[in-house]
C-alpha cells in the first residue's frame, strides 16, 4: 500500500491563512494525503482571527512575532526554525502562499533540507524590487527556491515562463482568494453587537480605506490621510470613510493623529476576516496598498483605486476593475470624487469581470500534487 502523501503548509500572516484555508480544507478531506499545518505568527493576532473562522488547528505553532522586530531578525529566526521543523516533520513537499518573508524563509530551509515546495499565488511581478517592499524581491526568491509553482492568472504564468520555469511545473489554478471569498459569503453575519454596529450603512455611501505597507510609511501616508481628509469634507453628509487600521505603530501613530476624531470617518482596530467582507460588499469603493483586496473587491463588484504607483496584479488594470493612483493627495482626491460623483465610471468599474478565479484554485492545487506522488 502506499505510503501518504505528507504535505507540509506553512503560513504565518493573515492573508496567507484566509488563501490558504481553501486549500489547507481540501488536504485535509483529500484520501491519500497527510495534511500538517505549521504556523510562524509573523502577525499572532490576525493570523488567530482568521484560523478560528476557518476552524484551522495548527498541528506546529512557531509564535516568532516579537515586538518591533526588523527584517533581519525574522529572517534569521525563521530559518533557524523552521531547519528544526522541517527534521522533525519530514515532509514529502511544503505549501507556501505568496510573498512574504515566512514564503521567503521556509522556501530556502526547504531547499536546504531537500524538499519539494510548491508556491501558490506564484508569479506576481511588480518588477520594481523595492515596491513592495521586501515582498517583490521575497517571492522572486520562492520561485527560484520552488519544485511546482501555481499561477493565479496566465499573466502570471508568462512571469514564471519568461524566467525559466518549466512549463510543465508551471499551473494556472486560479487565486484561493476567491475560494475562500465564497466560503465566507454565506456564513451568517449579524452587524448588531459586532465590530460594525454603528456605521451608517443604510443612511451613507461607504468608502473603504486600508493603508499599512513599508513604502507609504511617512510622507506618503500622511498624504493619503489628508486626501482622506478633504474627501470627508467634501462629501460628509453623505459618505462615510472607514479605515481598519493596521496593529503597526508606523501606521496607526500617524493615521490617529492626522485623523481620529472626525464625524465622517470612522477608524477601527483590524476586522476580523467575516467582518472585513461584510464591510467590503457595502462598499461603493475602496482605497487601498493591500495585494488582498485587490482580488477580493473585484470578486465583489466593487471598484477599487490603488494606493501604490506599481501593482503586481495588473489583470485588474486591464480588466477595469482596479486603478493605480498613489500616494499623492490630489490624485487620490480627484479619483475618488470622480467614482462617488460619476455613477456611469463607477458601474464600469463594478460591472468589469473578475479576472482572479472562479472558487476552484484548492481543488486544482491539491489535484496536482497528488499527480506528484503518482
Amino acid at each position: 500500500m502506499k505510503s501518504p502523501l505528507k504535505v507540509l503548509t506553512v503560513i504565518g500572516t493573515r492573508p496567507e491563512a484566509i488563501k490558504m484555508a481553501p486549500v489547507i480544507m481540501r488536504l485535509k478531506e483529500t484520501p491519500g494525503i497527510e495534511s500538517r499545518l505549521c504556523v510562524t505568527a509573523q502577525h499572532r493576532e490576525m493570523l488567530d482571527q482568521v484560523l478560528a473562522l476557518f476552524q484551522l488547528e495548527p498541528d506546529v505553532d512557531l509564535n516568532l512575532m516579537t515586538v518591533n522586530q526588523t527584517l533581519p531578525q525574522l529572517t534569521a529566526s525563521l530559518l533557524e526554525t523552521m531547519s528544526e521543523v522541517l527534521k522533525k516533520e519530514s515532509p514529502d513537499w511544503v505549501l507556501v502562499q505568496g510573498d512574504t518573508t515566512t514564503v521567503m524563509a521556509t522556501a530556502l530551509s526547504a531547499f536546504y533540507a531537500n524538499v519539494r515546495v510548491g508556491h501558490v499565488e506564484a508569479g506576481l511581478r511588480s518588477h520594481d524590487r523595492y515596491a513592495p517592499y521586501p515582498e517583490e524581491i521575497n517571492r522572486r526568491i520562492a520561485t527560484l527556491l520552488s519544485d511546482l509553482h501555481f499561477a493565479p492568472t496566465t499573466l502570471a504564468r508568462e512571469n514564471l515562463l519568461k524566467e525559466g520555469v518549466s512549463e510543465k511545473n508551471c499551473i494556472v489554478t486560479g487565486n484561493p482568494v476567491i475560494d475562500a471569498l465564497q466560503w465566507i459569503a454565506k456564513q451568517p453575519f449579524e452587524v448588531k453587537g459586532s465590530v460594525l454596529e454603528g456605521i451608517p450603512f443604510e443612511t451613507k455611501r461607504i468608502v473603504l480605506v486600508t493603508a499599512h505597507r513599508r513604502e507609504n510609511y511617512g510622507k506618503p501616508l500622511e498624504d493619503i490621510c489628508d486626501a482622506l481628509i478633504e474627501i470627508s469634507e467634501l462629501f460628509g453628509e453623505s459618505v462615510q470613510i472607514v479605515y481598519p487600521v493596521h496593529l503597526n505603530p508606523q501606521v496607526r501613530n500617524t493615521v490617529m493623529k492626522k485623523l481620529a476624531g472626525r464625524p465622517a470617518i470612522s477608524l477601527l482596530d483590524p476586522l476580523d476576516y467575516r467582518s472585513l467582507i461584510y464591510l467590503l460588499g457595502k462598499a461603493t469603493l475602496v482605497l487601498t496598498d493591500s495585494g488582498g483586496l485587490q482580488e477580493e473587491a473585484p470578486g465583489l463588484g466593487v471598484p477599487v483605486l490603488v494606493l501604490r504607483t506599481v501593482t503586481e496584479r495588473p489583470e485588474g488594470i486591464a480588466s477595469g476593475n482596479l486603478k493605480i493612483v498613489g500616494a499623492v493627495k490630489e490624485d487620490i482626491v480627484r479619483e475618488t470624487k470622480r467614482l462617488l460623483l460619476d455613477e456611469s465610471a463607477r458601474l464600469k468599474m463594478s460591472n468589469a469581470a473578475n479576472p482572479y478565479g472562479d472558487g476552484h484554485a484548492a481543488e486544482r492545487i491539491v489535484d496536482a500534487l497528488l499527480k506528484s506522488n503518482s
